[in-house]
């Protein structure tokens, strides 16, 4: 019951502080939002990283275009190649990753242990590690899947951990843990989690769908 009462809570805070924001602020986000899982290309996250940092530094008591600035560099690093196994293009993905670090730092000092961000900070986190598997994995391995482990404590029920989770799995060989089995199941548990997910308001995350569509094609 209490944790009943205390979700109802921190819902009905969200909304107030949400019903608080600047119609321009909110408008403006609400059109770059619902874009998010149809860009394709490194330059359309490089685009909508920008466009989020204006946004930003518009509004520099607001958390989510900061956080948004900085999912979109990430992105924008794994279309260039470093979101795979393979490696990528340390000084491509490297810039990408140094400034998402920064601007997740700005949106955590606002929003205090919030597991979007900790999602994010694992993708960051892979970004360094995926552009030189072989000689970084000692390094941010270790750091993506503590940052994982903390986005999933806070929020059980958020798909985007069954996300990267999932994607560990497929990506990784078996020899080190990997396994499509376990990724299709991951990816599963994800779908179902966006069935329930409700996100805090229009413009809070709720991203990733089109990712699991993908991903369960793979199958």
């Amino acid at each position: 019951m209490r944790k009943i009462i205390a979700f109802v809570l921190l819902a009905l805070l969200t909304q107030i502080a949400y019903s608080q924001m600047p119609d321009k602020f909110v408008k403006a986000m609400e059109s770059k939002v619902a874009m998010l899982d149809s860009i394709q290309t490194a330059e359309g996250w490089i685009d909508m990283a920008n466009a989020f940092e204006r946004i930003a530094n518009a509004e520099k008591t607001q958390w989510l275009p900061y956080y948004y600035a900085a999912f979109s560099n990430v992105m924008a690093g794994y279309m260039m190649g470093s979101g795979n196994a393979m490696g990528g293009d340390p000084e491509k993905t490297d810039p990408l990753a140094d400034k998402a670090e920064k601007l997740l730092n700005a949106a955590e000092a606002m929003e205090k242990d919030n597991s979007e961000i900790f999602v994010v900070k694992k993708m960051i986190a892979s970004l360094r590690m995926m552009a030189d598997p072989m000689n970084r994995y000692m390094t941010y391995g270790p750091v993506a899947a503590t940052a994982l482990a903390r986005a999933k404590a806070l929020s059980p029920d958020n798909p985007r951990v069954y996300i990267l989770e999932a994607q560990d799995k497929f990506y990784t060989p078996e020899q080190f843990g990997g396994s499509k089995t376990e990724a299709k199941e991951l990816f599963l548990k994800a779908y179902k989690e966006f069935e329930i997910f409700k996100p805090a308001s229009p413009i809070h995350p709720d991203w990733g769908r089109s990712q699991v569509n993908y991903f369960l094609t793979q199958f």
